[in-house]
């Protein structure tokens, strides 16, 4: 089977390291999913403004490996990325077929003159990625409040407590900042790191935002570059 992307998603976040590790974890982190020219039919979308939520199926197109590449051991972050579970039973982007799925926020459809535009919330998605179907979610079957979550149950994310610098506030709009505050306090390291004196830096709209993380669990923004 060959598939090809009928759209293309856009966000502010501009790489890997910074996007939120499920969708729905960042609710107020918008985008714009942009159809491919030949997809840009309004029929194609009709009722679709009746649905709070989608699934959008799409394609680790940032793993760096070629698609077919796969290990059927992985590394989960959640558990420091020091112990091994199987593939399928993670949602590890390196994958047999590198596929991933993400619920989203349905905010509305924007009349644009190439064409309808869906504006979403909560993607766990970098700007520029593919989008290869959608469909919308279904509370009456696609809803397990009950389900055991293996693993996952057991680790938890501790959130951080975000330090950011009056004098760098104004290079963000409210809305933005928010957001941005929202995903660093899920911490984007990899769990292994626990180095107090490291910088990161999460590319953000057009800036580059540095930060350290102290041992008490305080991530502190050091510094933005513009792009």
């Amino acid at each position: 089977m060959k598939i090809e992307p009928i759209a293309y998603y856009h966000t502010a976040l501009k790489g890997k390291f910074g996007i939120p590790r499920q969708s729905g974890l960042v609710s107020e982190l918008r985008g714009r999913v942009v159809f491919e020219p030949g997809y840009r039919n309004a029929d194609a979308l009709r009722g679709i403004d009746g649905f709070d939520y989608l699934w959008l199926i799409w394609g680790f197109s940032l793993n760096g490996k070629p698609c077919g590449e796969w290990s059927p051991m992985v590394r989960p972050p959640l558990l420091g990325g020091n112990e091994h579970m199987g593939v399928f039973a993670t949602r590890s982007p390196f994958r047999p077929n590198p596929l991933g799925l993400s619920s989203v926020k349905l905010l509305g459809v924007e009349d644009c003159t190439g064409g309808p535009v869906l504006i979403v919330a909560g993607a766990d998605l970098a700007d520029g990625t593919p989008i290869y179907d959608i469909k919308p979610y279904l509370v009456y079957s696609d809803s397990h409040p009950d389900a055991r979550g293996g693993f996952v149950d057991a680790n938890r994310w501790d959130t951080l407590d975000v330090v950011f610098p009056a004098n760098l506030k104004h290079c963000f709009s409210e809305e933005d900042f928010v957001v941005l505050c929202r995903i660093l306090e899920l911490d984007p390291r990899p769990q292994y790191h626990k180095d107090p004196e490291r910088v990161y830096g999460v590319s953000f709209g057009s800036y580059d935002v540095r930060f350290k993380v102290s041992c008490e669990g305080v991530l502190e923004v050091v510094g933005i570059v513009e792009l």
